[in-house]
């Protein structure tokens, strides 16, 4: 594999598109990579897809999930519900006498006296007596999805369809 910032891969090189080769004219890359990016094993076979993906390294570690040689994973886009959502509450403290006081400090919401435009005092020192609707606070969000894509600059990645067949030792 090789990275490339020109618009084609040079000759003897393919994309790597998940595109199917024939095995019969690519045997020596059949036997590398097999079937593990797709195809039938006996006619095709495929090369990876790195189209819209980032290459990870297949294995563990701690506190990673195993990945597999060829194992895709990921989405671009995600639509969170309801039931994703970290669960919250509100609540109020609140009156509904009339308020007597002109500012919030050490106060609490009152029902506003009808005292003319200018004049409200809507908080009050008296214990709170009402509890907020539960109809006050709906769902939010719409489950529209969003992009969780990472901010990233495309290249082009190629593979060798010939060369030096890599040794095992």
């Amino acid at each position: 594999m090789a990275t490339g910032i020109t618009s084609f891969c040079p000759r003897g090189w393919a994309a790597a598109e998940g595109q199917l080769l024939a095995v019969s004219q690519n045997d020596a890359l059949f036997s590398l990579l097999g079937t593990i990016y797709g195809g039938d094993g006996r006619t095709t076979f495929g090369l990876p897809d790195l189209r819209g993906r980032v290459p990870t390294h297949p294995g563990s570690g701690p506190g990673l999930s195993p990945v597999r040689l060829g194992q895709r994973d990921g989405q671009e886009q995600v639509a969170l519900t309801a039931s994703q959502n970290a669960p919250h509450s509100h609540s109020v403290q609140a009156t509904n006498l009339d308020g007597d006081k002109g500012g919030p400090k050490d106060k609490l919401l009152a029902a506003a006296p009808n005292r003319g435009v200018g004049q409200e005092t809507i908080y009050s020192d008296q214990d709170p007596n009402v509890t907020m609707n539960s109809q006050m606070i709906g769902n939010t969000g719409g489950s529209q999805p969003f992009s969780i894509l990472d901010p990233s600059q495309t290249i082009r990645y190629c593979i060798a369809l010939v060369g030096i067949y890599p040794s095992r030792s």
